[in-house]
């Protein structure tokens, strides 16, 4: 055991007799010193004891006052040896270090530094827990490598995110907590390398007269003594290199130290890891906020060619009051549209009231829609506004157009012919201040055809029709809906955010999704819940291979286009099979080898 014995009185608090029993003891009157006295002529940080391997070190830290070892004033780093006698001021202490060769024979003495080296690992690892951001960790990290070690000086090397074979310094500091020029001049890239190639710790006593290291530039350069280099590695990932040494004192680290640094690197490793992960889940997510931003159209999410368009018809008609008819599959953001259509409005101000034709009861729609008077039915006990009403000043939106039954079409076109309703039960004509936009997933053309829309209305509804492009056809806004709707479903039921694998963006690419976003939101929804991994993966989402469509030969996708094509021609030519032939400039035959396959395959 190592200890300073006090030889003058006291005349404080201080001990008779102090433990050095840590790397880096610290001496002066301040209440931060782990060994403090007061007295005449001792300054708030008088001087600092460090253990640099078998050898303890006495360093000057206020010039300004009088620090003497054997009577002799000092002004620079001293050795100390056994029975020295140390002046701090007019504080008087013998210097004491004993042999315990017994000890080190039974093992007793490297197992109690094992022991104290792992109960300070552990109280760093605790606070250093807390560190989230990359460089503060790093700094932590080798701050406390150069405590646990005694080194004066140290280094956190890491691998670059984007290149692997290229390493930089991230932090770089000596003892007294001054940042080094991270440039690498300080250090052995001998050293560095056999660790990187290798991915082992080295301990390397006398860097000088070391017989693989000894004709090393950087040795030669540098002058180096004692190093000690481990890797930080995590899951196999070799992510960089904690390095510390020392200049001017050979064999300060031993087995031990080398121990010790190494489980430490091991548990800091997996902290940088999650710091480095965090930090790009950060930049991430600022990216994509970054992406939304230039990627919206108002509340519309996406850049493709596919929704220009549409975006180009709500920046010409929104501001407008003509009646506009919303086209698409369910699930393509039909009711979005409506809403930036009144956004961008001379209406914006007003109200915005939705309705859906064919979730409303036909028995109940018209009263929902032009309002009733008292007794006008069964159960009418009073006077009521309908819908219509409410969007007085405003805009009314009239989803699923297509359901609505005919004799409530008849009603609609007298409002868009006369600009009045009456109420059901009543005869007095109402008018109102609206705009209708309406849409539909249905071909109303069609449903004319078949007599179950009213042609007139048809043409009343659809001055301009904006038609929305399937999700199958947008290309890559299907990712940046994705991850939207990721943070927006994450936030609404509290869960963490998860990123999208390289396979789930895949497969989310070549999946069809015939319910369109609302499908996807529905999916990616489930997989938040259920999922257990930290990336969502295809059979989070349902998108397996066996569930996603088959990628088609250029052969096979040619054979389709060109069946398409003749048949849309045919068409054209009222099933003249000779004048499609004619147009196409292709032999009739050709016409009728691709009739004969629709034929064989029905």
């Amino acid at each position: 055991m190592v200890v300073l014995r006090r030889l003058s009185p006291p005349g404080d608090n201080s001990p008779d007799r102090w433990s050095l029993d840590r790397r880096i003891t610290s001496v002066g009157s301040a209440p931060d010193n782990d060994l403090r006295i007061q007295g005449e002529r001792i300054a708030d940080h008088h001087a600092t004891i460090t253990c640099e391997g078998a050898k303890f070190v006495l360093r000057p830290e206020n010039r300004t006052v009088d620090l003497l070892v054997n009577a002799k004033k000092i002004r620079k780093k001293q050795i100390l040896n056994h029975g020295d006698e140390l002046q701090f001021g007019d504080a008087t202490f013998e210097f004491h270090l004993l042999d315990d060769a017994a000890a080190t024979e039974d093992g007793s003495s490297p197992k109690d530094r094992r022991l104290q080296g792992f109960q300070y690992m552990h109280q760093l690892s605790l606070k250093l827990t807390q560190a989230t951001e990359l460089d503060l960790l790093l700094e932590g990290i080798l701050d406390a490598a150069l405590e646990l070690t005694g080194a004066d000086k140290g280094f956190v090397v890491l691998a670059d995110a984007h290149d692997k074979d290229h390493w930089e310094i991230r932090v770089a500091r000596q003892i007294d907590e001054k940042t080094l020029a991270e440039d690498g001049r300080h250090l052995s890239d001998s050293v560095l390398q056999y660790v990187i190639d290798r991915s082992e710790p080295i301990i390397v006593a006398d860097a000088r007269t070391d017989d693989q290291f000894r004709d090393a530039q950087s040795v030669i350069n540098l002058q180096l003594a004692s190093v000690l280099c481990v890797p930080l590695v995590d899951r196999g990932e070799m992510l960089g290199v904690l390095y510390v040494g020392n200049d001017s004192v050979t064999g300060i680290f031993d087995d031990i130290d080398l121990e010790l640094l190494s489980v430490f690197a091991a548990k800091t490793s997996l902290l940088i890891a999650n710091a480095i992960l965090v930090g790009e889940l950060r930049r991430d997510n600022q990216s994509l906020r970054e992406q939304l931003r230039n990627r919206r159209f108002g509340s519309l999410i996406g850049s493709s060619d596919a929704m220009q368009p549409v975006f180009h018809a709500i920046d010409r008609v929104a501001p407008t009051d003509v009646t506009i008819l919303i086209t698409g599959e369910t699930g393509t953001g039909k009711e979005l549209v409506a809403g930036e259509l009144h956004r961008r409005s001379n209406r914006c101000d007003g109200p915005f009231v939705t309705i859906n034709c064919g979730a409303i009861p036909e028995s109940l729609l018209e009263s929902e829609l032009f309002g009733h008077e008292k007794g006008a039915f069964t159960g009418a006990g009073a006077r009521k506004d309908g819908q219509f009403h409410a969007a007085d000043g405003g805009t009314i939106f009239l989803d699923e157009m297509g359901e609505m039954p005919m004799k409530l079409q008849v009603k609609l076109l007298r409002v868009l012919q006369q600009k009045t309703f009456t109420r059901v039960g009543s005869n007095s004509p109402e008018s109102v201040d609206i705009r209708i936009l309406a849409a539909t997933n249905r071909d109303l053309q069609q449903r004319v055809s078949e007599g179950e829309f009213r042609e007139d209305l048809y043409y009343r509804l659809n001055v301009v029709e904006i038609s929305l492009p399937p999700l199958r056809k947008r290309g890559d806004d299907v990712v940046l809906i994705a991850r939207y709707l990721i943070d927006k479903v994450a936030e609404e039921l509290g869960l963490p955010h998860k990123e999208l694998s390289a396979q789930a963006v895949r497969a989310m690419r070549r999946f069809h999704w015939p319910g369109n976003i609302r499908q996807l939101e529905n999916r990616l929804k489930k997989a938040l819940v259920l999922s257990t991994g930290t990336k969502l993966e295809p059979s989070d989402i349902d998108l397996d291979e066996e569930h996603l469509p088959q990628v088609q030969s250029l052969a096979e996708a040619k054979e389709d286009f060109a069946l398409t094509y003749i048949l849309e021609v045919l068409e054209q030519n009222g099933g003249n099979r000779t004048q499609t032939a004619r147009d196409l400039g292709v032999d009739p035959r050709t016409v009728f080898r691709y009739l004969e396959k629709i034929s064989s395959a029905t």
